[in-house]
């Protein structure tokens, strides 16, 4: 699921015809020179490629952008841009940055960091990664000192958000957040052709060390079965997102499955409308049958949703208690409800349809929508449908598994898409929030799982596997349960 946040809309639409096409020096190279990397990508800039809300994402797997903190395989905080952080006191973390270049040539200093921290926290909305925290972020010698209102025991999962990138001074100037030449990853962004393509070069300065290849051409491709061919044809080199009924008809060897931590589940409008009542919530959730989705549309590329956190997570895995509080389910009665997802992930549409055919035989009325998810999302943030099928990445924003309940169903979330206001699944968040050991603080995120699932807002359906096409001869490409990274200094064919 994607984010879509207008803080960037706002600030970068006049920036796309002046800077996209005239920073960054020669953007010539062609896509059969043999060093440049062609990259096929399912979701198009939604927010002019804004850092605060989804598009932070497509920098980060571009390798544009960085922030001091980064993921490893195993969800632990690693070094970035900082080299090294210890905490100070409960609210209070020191960052100590390592000798690194801005791609406009500038120096990465604490004061910039500090700034970018600054900006990102000042965003209106907030990125999902400071839902429910307000953060300080001053220059302290060769280090940048991050205060929290409240104590945040997890913040160096926090920063290592692709919404809490650093970028260069100048990024910010006029209000306006411009990722072109301003960020520090291997790669440079130097041209966006719309919604439709971008063009990167290398970063010969990145502190990580030259990439092998020596630019990035990436092209938009929302239509999973046009990503399929390109990658058939040799158009790319790598396409992300691979519908699973395209699988069959590339070469086995070009085809890499990834366990992820994104989960593809029905969000119920408990806001207005009919799933406003718990019962018709309970009708809904019975009437589901995941397995069918899991068989009949993921073809085996997926595992039954058992919950918000997937077996990627694999603390996770049977340690969850059963949802407590589920009400007895009403007859629908013929009730009306509109269903809606998005076609960028192939699969979701069928899952719609799986679904629609389900809840009709329980007795509701089902009218289907179904939108590229640029179009989309935010008659879904404004509660236009009662309901919506969409594949969300649990961890994607913070790492914490505290993160994604806090923005997605407690009554100040950023992206609560079944505009839930619970206080009882409120306060098990809150509790679980509070945890400082890494242990208990799982434990406790699974208790507020289970409340969650007990106000039937939401109905996991299956746990997907991603299949990315990598062409024969590529190698070094990076996929991570977390979908934060594609292309590195290291990808090259």
């Amino acid at each position: 699921m994607r984010r879509r946040h207008t803080l960037g809309s706002l600030l970068l639409a006049p920036l796309l015809t002046a800077c996209f096409a005239s920073q960054g020096g020669d953007t010539s190279g062609t896509a059969g020179d043999g060093s440049r990397l062609r990259v096929a990508l399912a979701f198009p800039p939604a927010e002019n490629l804004s850092p605060y809300g989804d598009d932070a994402t497509l920098l980060s797997r571009l390798g544009v952008t960085e922030g001091l903190t980064a993921l490893d395989a195993n969800g632990a905080a690693v070094p970035a841009l900082a080299e090294s952080w210890r905490r100070e006191n409960d609210r209070t973390w020191l960052f100590t940055l390592r000798e690194a270049t801005f791609q406009d040539g500038s120096e990465v200093t604490p004061a910039a960091a500090a700034a970018a921290l600054t900006h990102a926290g000042e965003a209106r909305p907030a990125p999902a990664a400071l839902s429910g925290v307000t953060l300080t972020a001053k220059a302290a010698g060769d280090s940048v000192r991050v205060t929290t209102k409240t104590a945040d025991p997890v913040l160096p999962l926090r920063l290592s958000s692709p919404s809490l990138a650093v970028f260069a001074p100048k990024a910010y100037a006029a209000g306006r957040v411009n990722p072109v030449g301003t960020a520090t990853g291997p790669f440079e962004l130097t041209r966006v052709t719309g919604s439709t393509a971008a063009t990167l070069d290398r970063f010969d300065d990145y502190w990580g060390g030259r990439a092998q290849a020596s630019g990035v051409d990436a092209r938009f491709i929302a239509d999973g079965t046009a990503r399929a061919n390109a990658l058939r044809t040799g158009q790319v080199d790598i396409a992300e997102a691979i519908p699973v009924a395209q699988a069959a008809a590339l070469d086995e060897a070009t085809l890499r499955e990834t366990a992820t931590t994104r989960t593809t589940s029905l969000q119920l409008n408990t806001g207005s409308g009919p799933f406003e009542d718990p019962g018709l919530r309970a009708a809904a959730r019975e009437a589901v049958d995941s397995s069918a989705v899991v068989k009949g549309v993921f073809e085996g590329y997926a595992d039954p949703g058992d919950g918000l956190y997937g077996p990627a997570v694999t603390w996770a895995d049977s340690k969850r208690p059963q949802p407590a509080g589920r009400v007895t389910a009403t007859d629908p009665h013929d009730t009306s409800v509109t269903l809606a997802t998005y076609d960028n992930r192939p699969e979701l549409p069928e899952a719609a349809q799986v679904l629609q055919q389900q809840l009709q035989k329980a007795g509701f009325k089902v009218t289907l929508v179904v939108r590229e998810y640029a179009r989309l999302e935010s008659d879904v943030l404004a509660g236009k449908f009662d309901a919506f099928i969409g594949a969300r990445n649990s961890l994607v924003d913070t790492g914490d598994p505290v993160g994604v309940l806090a923005s997605d169903y407690t009554c100040d979330g950023g992206y609560n898409l079944a505009r839930l206001c619970d206080r009882t699944v409120d306060r098990a968040v809150a509790a679980a929030d509070a945890e400082a050991d890494t242990g208990e603080r799982q434990q406790a995120a699974l208790r507020a799982e289970a409340a969650v699932l007990g106000t039937d807002a939401v109905v996991p359906l299956a746990h997907q596997r991603i299949i990315t096409g990598v062409a024969t001869g590529v190698r070094g490409v990076l996929l991570d349960p977390y979908e934060r990274t594609l292309v590195g200094p290291g990808t090259r064919r």
